[in-house]
């Protein structure tokens, strides 16, 4: 008899964010062309963002767009790991 418990587990990836902004911003990570949503962070916080469904080890590139979408904060080819490092601005 085979028991499975299901699929293995993939590492989690986050994004430690730290919005020095006077805005909340919209957070995505952009994988093999698709933009992913991951969150919404508040102005002038600091949050622990799980990005679900990207491996630990992928390149990827980081986009947050102010919520009134008058500005646009990237940070392209970035290595995901267990906790990645980014603030803005």
């Amino acid at each position: 008899v085979e028991v499975r418990t299901g699929t293995e587990p993939v590492a989690e990836t986050a994004i430690h964010l730290t919005n020095n902004l006077s805005q909340a911003v919209n957070v995505y990570v952009v994988s093999g062309g698709n933009d992913i949503f991951v969150k919404q962070v508040a102005a002038n916080s600091v949050e622990h963002v799980p990005v679900a469904g990207v491996p630990s080890g992928a390149t990827v590139n980081l986009r947050a767009v102010t919520v009134d979408g008058t500005r646009t904060y990237t940070k392209n080819n970035v290595t995901l790991t267990s906790m990645y490092d980014w603030r803005l601005p």
